[in-house]
């Protein structure tokens, strides 16, 4: 009996460290909100460059500057979800549902979920990096050929169907566990209507 409760205090002490282990990614979210400061400085870099060069750009140069812009948004929106999410998901429980300001993308966010958001981000970003090269197609073209913009086209598409593909898994994996806890409550209720008979 002595030995079998040593085993016991030992499983109990494992387990509770392996779940303390979640920590261990608090660290890495830090260091994405320091990456977000300093991708806030570059933004107001080439903000501050394009404000120099407004007179003296041409009309799809200064589209092009504001679309890289738009680029280092929709990246900090990303590094946001990834940071607010995967910490709320799997570290700790945020506690902001009372909060005036909460997210509407933080609502009944799970693993899955975050999935999706991130896919469809990934999508938006190189849609974004698509539209710049077709603005200026012929610069691109000398750049990278007819080929890399095949590769860039190609590249896009795939975010867009393993996004596709990823919410059409969560819908499938939702209305399964949906549906299997309907058919538990229904057998419950038959047991007990039968159990009244």
């Amino acid at each position: 009996m002595a030995q079998d409760s040593g085993i016991k205090k030992f499983e109990n002490f494992f387990e509770g460290f392996m779940f303390w282990s979640r920590w261990v990614q608090a660290p890495l979210y830090t260091g994405l909100i320091l990456g977000s400061f300093l991708y806030l400085v570059k933004f107001f870099q080439e903000l501050y460059h394009t404000f120099q060069q407004t007179t003296t750009l041409h009309e799809t140069e200064m589209m092009l500057r504001i679309l890289g812009l738009v680029d280092i948004s929709m990246v900090m929106n990303l590094v946001v979800m990834v940071t607010i999410g995967g910490y709320s998901i799997f570290t700790s429980r945020i506690d902001v549902d009372s909060h005036e300001d909460k997210p509407l993308w933080l609502e009944d966010l799970d693993a899955g979920q975050l999935k999706i958001k991130l896919a469809t981000s990934l999508a938006s970003i190189s849609g974004v990096q698509l539209l710049k090269t077709f603005i200026d197609y012929r610069e691109a073209e000398q750049k990278a050929g007819a080929e890399g913009i095949i590769i860039e086209i190609v590249i896009h598409m795939v975010f867009i169907i393993s996004a596709l593909l990823l919410a059409q898994t969560e819908k499938i994996t939702h209305s399964y566990k949906h549906g299997h806890a309907a058919a538990l409550k229904f057998g419950d209720g038959t047991k007990e209507e039968e159990d009244e008979h």
